[in-house]
């Protein structure tokens, strides 16, 4: 038995969780405003979370939801603390759903459904659709297991386009030039990844992350493992909700594909679409407070039909951990044992946590660059399979 250590708390001094809090957050409400033409009460509501954050303790939910009782069970183990007191982790989702009840996105209503970051993400799809065009004719070009590498790597470093940490969107550049940081990639399995869909699966699953860049990857990348027949169908599990400002709901991956409609790409993404290969689907854990050993009975059983499921992201690596602090030399597939299938994780890393680094590896690190752990300079792909 693995001994569980503390999580990541917004009430550690200096850390990063701690500034996300006390400066990301109450940016993104302001960016929220100005995206968004809400009338005078819904802007009112907004004002007074971000003072709420900026020195009150965490209110419950009030709006009626199918939700609301869910929210108001987690946030009731917390009741009298501050945002300054809590598990990052929660810190984190309860601010996006509490964000959601303030601009009344699940109430009838002109603002029922109107993503309050679909401006930000319509900037992000146009850029990355001619980002690609750019580099369209060299990739197809490429042999299938050079280009397969091209679009792994592209598909990680794209996570570091997240508008949720402006901190790093500026490295955005990565790209097709990515194998390029190969040495940047503290663990790299590419090459176990791509032994193992090329003799093939039944399905592979796509836990996304960002939109942008790096959704758009993650097509290009399915649209390659179907075309080449390394799988017979690519399962996408995108958010039900707006998340983390820039996180994937079904209705991005199909804007998506509205952009690449007269593009060889969207052409060949819909005739997989409308064949049942390439599927679309959304979960409510996906935008839950829940750790992944806490991952619903349905969504598991549903995983452990995959061949292989890749998770992308940050955040998904976090809930892999339980957000903690394990040790640098702690194995993920212990940690992640009671994972229901076969995973591979892309990663760029932007949170202070890590494991399977070899002794003294990360304290080389940090005596070069102290802010490795949350800059988005280093990125992992790691496999872990099951027998």
């Amino acid at each position: 038995m693995i001994d569980q250590p503390l999580p990541l708390m917004t009430s550690e001094p200096g850390s990063f969780a701690r500034s996300t809090i006390v400066e990301r957050k109450p940016q993104i409400i302001r960016q929220v405003i100005a995206d968004n033409g809400y009338p005078p009460d819904i802007v009112a509501a907004l004002d007074a979370f971000r003072h709420e954050i900026a020195a009150g303790p965490i209110r419950p939910l009030t709006e009626v939801a199918p939700d609301t009782e869910f929210w108001n069970e987690q946030a009731a183990a917390h009741r009298g603390r501050t945002w300054l007191e809590l598990p990052w982790y929660f810190a984190e989702t309860y601010f996006y759903r509490r964000l959601l009840e303030a601009v009344r996105y699940l109430q009838p209503g002109p603002w029922h459904d109107q993503d309050p970051f679909a401006p930000q993400k319509r900037e992000q799809e146009s850029e990355a659709v001619a980002f690609l065009a750019q580099h369209w004719t060299e990739l197809t070009a490429a042999d299938p297991e050079t280009r397969f590498e091209a679009l792994l790597h592209s598909s990680l470093w794209g996570n570091r386009a997240d508008l949720s940490n402006l901190t790093v969107r500026e490295l955005a550049r990565g790209g097709l030039d990515a194998p390029s940081e190969r040495h940047n990639i503290l663990i790299d399995h590419s090459q176990w990844i791509t032994a193992r869909l090329s003799a093939g699966v039944s399905r592979l699953d796509l836990v996304t992350d960002n939109v942008g860049r790096e959704l758009l990857f993650d097509l290009a990348l399915a649209e390659f493992v179907l075309d080449q027949g390394w799988a017979t169908s690519v399962v996408f599990h995108l958010k039900d909700r707006p998340f983390f400002v820039s996180d994937a709901m079904p209705r991005d991956a199909e804007h998506f594909l509205a952009l690449l409609a007269n593009e060889d790409l969207g052409r060949r993404l819909e005739a997989h679409r409308l064949a049942g290969r390439l599927v679309f689907t959304e979960h409510p854990f996906w935008s839950r407070c829940l750790m992944f050993r806490d991952m619903p009975e349905d969504l598991a059983a549903d995983l452990s039909h995959s061949g292989l499921v890749l998770l992308k992201g940050d955040v998904n690596y976090r809930r892999l951990l339980d957000d903690a602090h394990w040790p640098y030399t702690a194995r993920l597939e212990e940690i992640a044992a009671y994972f229901p299938a076969s995973f591979a994780i892309l990663r760029t890393l932007k949170g202070e946590i890590m494991v399977g680094l070899s002794p003294g590896q990360a304290e080389t690190i940090a005596a070069a660059d102290p802010g490795w752990l949350i800059n988005g300079k280093r990125g992992i792909i790691q496999l872990v399979s099951k027998p």
